[in-house]
């Protein structure tokens, strides 16, 4: 209960807006799926039978896509890993492909086969440790993209070795909130916002008019306090990756936070200390997140630069903020102790 209650405090701060709790065709529900406390509030439009479809989806999409659970279709594709592809679900492929358009996109910088070194570190759940140099070591030779091969005609994914975990979380929640939008527009909902554990998605347009204000997290705060507010009309999605959201202190006093390097099996090393992506689709701001907090500041601006429709905050451990040139029409800084560096 206080997990859930700590995550709806987040999600109300995480969206700056002034409404009343029992206005006239609002509702709100909020449960657990994907691994994390998730939100939904109509603001506009309210329907129980929304809100039921949309938690029934979610439950549904973990049933398929979680690596942590067993049953799921993703540990089926795990444990037939070198021996036998394994039917999946369109969602599933679809998911599957986006994931694999990013790791070539970024030259495996993302790799949805980061599974058997996710495994090691057993980041946020009970378990947690620094593993072993030789333990590494044998698990790299199991990441790789290239790996997956995707039957659309057979409907099938297969992992051509044994010992290779195909894990989607770096991308899963994406594409369940988008669905949550698309079933909230379908039941004909005016004005949502969706929160998935961070993953924040604004559906349809706010009844008076103004631009939806969605706080982006200070990285070195405990979640639900921002740094400043991205301004955006219609509906929208912004996508956080940081090395808040799970870690740990390992013996050494050293920080290991979950973005993994899929090359040498640490946590991506470098600079910065989250990646905020403002985009119209969840899926593609969720795997942009890793994806670009991994290739690091001048990279990861460099792709941001080169998409369309896409835009970017990057804070570092200097407190130093850095706009795309999109971001500058979208973001404003209302933390003084932060500096805006371009």
């Amino acid at each position: 209960m206080k997990l859930l209650q700590r995550y709806m405090l987040a999600a109300a701060l995480a969206l700056v807006f002034v409404s009343s709790a029992c206005a006239k065709g609002s509702a709100e529900r909020a449960g657990l799926a994907l691994g994390t406390v998730c939100s939904i509030r109509i603001l506009d439009g309210a329907s129980e039978r929304a809100l039921d479809e949309a938690f029934a989806r979610l439950a549904a999409i973990e049933e398929v896509m979680s690596a942590n659970k067993e049953g799921t279709v993703v540990a089926a594709i795990n444990a037939s890993a070198g021996m036998a592809p394994v039917k999946a679900p369109k969602d599933l492929r679809f998911v599957v492909e986006k994931a694999l358009w990013y790791a070539q996109l970024s030259g495996g910088a993302f790799d949805p086969t980061i599974g058997p070194v996710v495994k090691l570190w057993n980041i946020g759940l009970d378990g947690e440790r620094v593993p072993m140099p030789r333990e590494i070591e044998a698990a790299l030779p199991l990441v790789g993209y290239r790996g997956v091969e995707l039957d659309d005609k057979a409907g099938t994914i297969y992992l051509s070795k044994k010992g290779m975990l195909l894990d989607l979380g770096a991308i899963a929640k994406g594409y369940a909130a988008d669905e949550v939008g698309r079933i909230l527009l379908a039941r004909g909902v005016k004005a949502a916002v969706i929160d998935l554990g961070g993953n924040v998605k604004v559906v349809g347009r706010k009844k008076d008019g103004s631009k939806w204000r969605i706080g982006v997290q200070n990285p070195f705060n405990e979640r639900g306090s921002y740094i400043g507010i991205a301004a955006l009309e219609g509906s929208a999605t912004v996508v956080t990756s940081g090395i808040y959201e799970r870690f740990f202190t390992g013996d050494d006093g050293r920080h290991y936070h979950h973005i993994l390097d899929s090359a040498t099996g640490y946590p991506v090393a470098g600079t910065l200390v989250s990646v905020t992506i403002i985009s119209s689709s969840s899926i593609d701001a969720d795997g942009l997140s890793t994806t670009v907090f991994a290739l690091g500041l001048d990279r990861g601006m460099a792709l941001i630069e080169s998409l369309d429709h896409v835009d970017a905050v990057f804070i570092d451990e200097d407190k130093r903020v850095f706009l795309s040139s999109g971001a500058r029409k979208l973001f404003t800084l209302s933390d003084a102790s932060f500096t805006l560096a371009n």
